[in-house]
């Protein structure tokens, strides 16, 4: 029997400096996953398509499985290939759903890469990368609204990434600072992506449109000349945050404690409620994870993790 198991680490949108043009793949330290599977595997029939999920939050799924962003790859993966007779054996399909929905840690776009990546390593890869990267952020924008690449992008190539605006080179991955620690910090509450965006204004201010601008410059020109001290003092979004930051219970107390405790940059993760800090050593990482732990969670459901950005992205075995 044939099996195919992929895996696509959870992400940090927008990095806040960059709106919809930056994103960040996750990797624990403690070896821990965060993110989502995807198992691929033979089937008998007659049906060409089985369904199945499981994981901590599987529940929170719709209950029909052709709602399921998984099966929506499925189709439009099938169709990309031309719907020829290879891709056409009956397979069944187990999402393991690891990754809370609402978080900000780009669950559906873990979910969508890991399809894809999965259907195409199963299949003998009929699609390139290219391809795979454009499915997918369609399929992100099936579900948040509109096309964005900055949970895609590193999710399945790893490392920071900078969406181009281009069509034929989507998105390059920028140098990592090293010796940085991203503790990240899951509320237990949920926000709506689509939502997150209905409420940002439809324009804005010429300072904020030139401080959008210098800000990103800086950090990539840190990033590639590894100064931490500089990429992080720009890590301040002028352009979600301030909007954005009403829907998260104790976000302005949360940072002030965290950069009290010695992080170097805090902000929201994509659309919130997760927030994130970039601390300089592992000793800071630790103590803002204690102070995110005690200050920010919400619920039963929410979590901390301390992360380095994972460098390889979506990974397939089997």
């Amino acid at each position: 029997m044939k099996k195919t198991t992929a895996y696509a680490p959870a992400s940090i949108g927008n990095v806040s400096l960059g709106f919809d043009i930056l994103g960040a793949a996750l990797a624990p330290v403690d070896g821990s996953k965060i993110g989502d599977e995807v198992e691929i595997e033979s089937a008998t029939g007659p049906v060409l398509f089985e369904f199945a999920v499981d994981g901590q939050f599987a529940n929170k799924l719709p209950t029909e499985p052709r709602e399921n962003i998984v099966f929506q790859c499925y189709q439009r993966f099938i169709e990309a290939c031309g719907n020829s007779d290879a891709i056409n054996a009956p397979i069944k399909v187990t999402l393991r759903k690891n990754l809370p929905i609402g978080s900000g840690l780009g669950s559906s776009a873990s979910s969508i890469v890991a399809a894809l990546v999965g259907l195409n390593a199963y299949f003998d890869a009929p699609l390139s990368d290219h391809q795979l990267l454009t499915l997918m952020g369609e399929m992100e924008g099936q579900i948040s609204g509109s096309i964005h690449y900055d949970n895609v992008a590193p999710s399945f190539l790893g490392g920071i990434t900078l969406m181009t605006g281009l069509t034929e080179s989507i998105a390059v991955k920028l140098p990592v600072i090293s010796e940085w620690y991203w503790v990240i910090c899951y509320a237990g509450i949920n926000v709506s992506t689509a939502e997150a965006r209905k409420i940002l204004p439809a324009s804005y201010s010429l300072q904020d449109t030139l401080t959008f601008g210098r800000q990103l410059a800086v950090f990539i020109q840190a990033l590639h000349t590894q100064n931490a001290k500089m990429a992080s003092a720009v890590i301040h979004d002028v352009i979600a945050e301030p909007h954005r930051k009403r829907l998260l219970p104790g976000f302005d107390e949360a940072r002030q404690a965290c950069i009290s405790s010695g992080a170097s940059a805090f902000g929201i993760s994509g659309s919130g409620p997760t927030v994130f800090a970039i601390c300089e050593s592992l000793d800071i990482a630790l103590q803002v994870e204690k102070v995110l732990a005690q200050q920010y969670i919400q619920t039963d459901k929410g979590f901390t993790k301390v992360c380095r950005v994972e460098n390889q992205g979506a990974t397939v075995t089997g």
